[in-house]
């Protein structure tokens, strides 16, 4: 057997590495049209930001090496033009010395992974202006900051690469700006968890420009202008675009095969396209969301490895392993503060649709009484008729990530708030308490949705009314520092001597720092007799960090 594979990064890589440990005798050839193979792409903002200072760390393999152990026949700076199933041929360019030849396949995988976007804006081709999307790029970057001595960065696009590069730009020197087209931040993930976020990246002197678009560049002496529809003009000796990547179907669309809905190539749960001879994986594919059942395409490392091995399985030994699809886990590291997702948002839900619930937790990474314990912020969204997890967002800074693999992995299965509950995790003061975040995520989404714990969210304000009470069961003293407007503060200790001062008939909305008094307070309520009782979801730490965010946005925009 014969077996062509284009593209050498994740997808690829992981695809050829596979065939060989099932194949010993097959013929082998991956094409890259790059000058690098399985190398790691996330791995490149923080060689630009010297975290890794040895370049050579990136690559997981090289051409050679890759040939020596698995016998594969690795041609790099070779592209593939054309594709004839047919014939069963492909067509290739060797770009260095410019040799055009054809080579014959059995089967075929398509991993082209995505393209950046890079709009004809007025000016975009001019000096300084970069994407980043492999090591030559990285190269290119790096070796412009320091032949330039740059200062001043401007990032267009504020997702998960954005951010990371902003941090690693900051952490070399330069003062750094982010412009982002939506009115938020890392738009995977709800607005609450964007706003906690983007009042940390302000606090470490960082510029957002956030509902704000580029319009062009201007040249100047030193960089560029990058011109905003607000009508600002902001300086930069370098502009990294991080508007987003597309898959890259070129081949796929010129050999015939099926382009889905979502714009990636087509693939059957067994990662064949619509030529049984040829499958995919990759950024450049597209399958069905396993939560909202819409095509859906995603550029993760994670995801492009695991189809790979899928997709050699299915080749050698006969379409036997199915593709169950993913849930788009994703994290990132902002200024020290870890931000991820899983599942599907809540704002994509109620596109979808879905019917859903929303909780939010406020925990410490560990026990409380031991030294180092930092809060974690988790929102879930989850099923109204059987509890069934259909996201979690986290953001935080110690133990984030593994509270995050945690909930991924419910997700997955399709696990429920009740695996929550239940969830057995390692308990010593160092590492958790005895009621993790993710249990105490769980119970709290119970209560919800047994109607133990009746919730309203920070954007929900507008519905007190004068005939409403709110109340803040903080402390005097938390109280004096920010409240939230025409708020009467009964502490939460003081509460059962207090209830002559809360009339019966008032709808109460109440609130605390972070949820659970707020929770306590509500069930002292209910069973005194008070009818209608609602606690502020993630307590007013959450809505305080909301409303800031808001606040700039209605004073740009007034």
């Amino acid at each position: 057997m014969k077996y062509i594979i284009i593209g050498a990064v994740a997808g690829g890589a992981s695809t050829a590495a596979r065939l060989r440990r099932l194949d010993e005798h097959a013929e082998i050839i991956i094409f890259e049209k790059g000058a690098y193979i399985s190398y790691a792409n996330c791995g490149l903002p923080y060689y630009i930001g010297d975290i890794i200072k040895d370049k050579n760390k990136l690559f997981v393999q090289t051409a050679a090496s890759f040939n020596k152990r698995f016998n594969i026949d690795v041609r790099v700076m070779t592209e593939v033009t054309e594709i004839d199933p047919l014939k069963k041929t492909i067509k290739a360019l060797n770009q260095v010395n410019g040799q055009i030849y054809e080579e014959k396949y059995d089967k075929l995988v398509l991993s082209p992974g995505a393209e950046p976007l890079r709009p004809p804006l007025p000016g975009i081709a001019g000096s300084g202006i970069f994407t980043l999307r492999n090591v030559t790029d990285t190269e290119y970057i790096k070796s412009y900051i320091e032949q330039k001595q740059t200062k001043k960065a401007v990032i267009i696009g504020g997702g998960f690469i954005g951010l990371e590069m902003a941090e690693n730009l900051k952490n070399i020197g330069l003062d750094v700006s982010i412009v982002e087209m939506g009115n938020q931040i890392l738009a995977p993930i709800d607005y609450p968890i964007a706003a906690i976020v983007q009042q940390h990246i302000r606090k470490q002197g960082v510029n957002l420009f956030l509902n704000n678009s580029v319009i062009g560049f201007e040249p100047t002496e030193n960089g560029q202008k990058v011109l905003l529809n607000s009508g600002e003009k902001l300086e930069a000796d370098i502009v990294i675009l991080s508007i987003g990547v597309r898959p890259d179907t070129k081949l796929a669309i010129n050999a015939g095969l099926k382009i889905g809905d979502a714009n990636g190539i087509f693939v059957n749960e067994y990662l064949q396209t619509s030529n049984p001879d040829i499958f995919a994986v990759g950024d450049a594919i597209e399958f069905k969301n396993p939560i909202t059942g819409k095509s859906m395409v995603t550029y993760l490392a994670g995801p492009a490895n695991k189809q790979g091995r899928i997709c050699a399985n299915n080749i050698v030994l006969g379409n036997v392993q199915k593709y169950i699809g993913s849930i788009n886990t994703a994290i990132v590291q902002v200024f020290g503060m870890t931000i991820g997702t899983a599942g599907t948002a809540s704002k994509q839900l109620k596109n979808a649709d879905i019917a859903h619930l929303v909780s939010t937790t406020n925990s410490g990474s560990h026990a409380g009484y031991f030294p180092g314990s930092q809060q974690i912020t988790i929102q879930v969204a989850f099923s109204p008729e059987d509890g069934r997890l259909l996201s979690a967002q986290v953001a935080g800074f110690k133990g984030a990530d593994k509270r995050l693999d945690i909930l991924s992995s419910i997700i997955k299965r399709n696990g429920t708030i009740y695996d929550l509950i239940e969830f057995e995790h390692a308990y010593a003061p160092p590492y958790s308490s005895a009621k993790d975040p993710v249990n105490m995520v769980g119970f709290v989404a119970e209560n919800i949705l047994l109607g133990r714990l009746g919730v309203f969210y920070w954007n929900e304000l507008d519905k007190i009314t004068d005939d409403d009470l709110l109340l803040d069961v903080r402390s005097p003293e938390e109280y004096a520092n920010g409240n939230i407007n025409n708020a009467i503060n009964i502490p939460i200790d003081e509460l059962r001597d207090r209830l002559g001062e809360i009339p019966k008939e008032k709808k109460i909305f109440i609130y605390c720092e972070a949820g659970l008094r707020g929770y306590l307070a509500q069930r002292i309520l209910k069973q005194n007799g008070y009818e209608s009782v609602l606690n502020l979801s993630g307590g007013y730490k959450l809505w305080k960090d909301c409303n800031l965010e808001q606040q700039k946005f209605n004073l740009i925009n007034q």
